[in-house]
């Protein structure tokens, strides 16, 4: 499976989201002095989840990457992400 469907399948699963985006920009990145040259290092996420209502922005990053943590610590590089809750500008 490939890294895109594991952030996929994992943010799905804990988030049930209304929308989601994993955009792969490891192509952007090739050839950069850190990238691992793996075409799936560095990802784009946009979630929309009821699960981020209340929260701060530092406290919903704090749960995606808690969820994908073990990408984290190994696969993936770099990881941007928007996190909405429902209603909210971006969302």
């Amino acid at each position: 499976m490939s890294v895109e469907a594991i952030i996929r399948e994992k943010l799905l699963g804990s988030f049930q989201p209304i929308r989601l985006e994993v955009i792969n920009e490891s192509h952007l990145h090739a050839g950069h002095r850190d990238a691992p040259g793996t075409g799936e290092s560095h990802f784009r996420v946009v979630i929309v989840s009821a699960q981020f209502a209340g929260k701060s922005r530092l406290e919903r990053h704090r749960l995606v990457n808690a969820t994908l943590a073990g990408e984290l610590a190994g696969k993936v590089h770099a990881l941007a992400l928007k996190t909405y809750a429902p209603g909210e500008t971006g969302a």
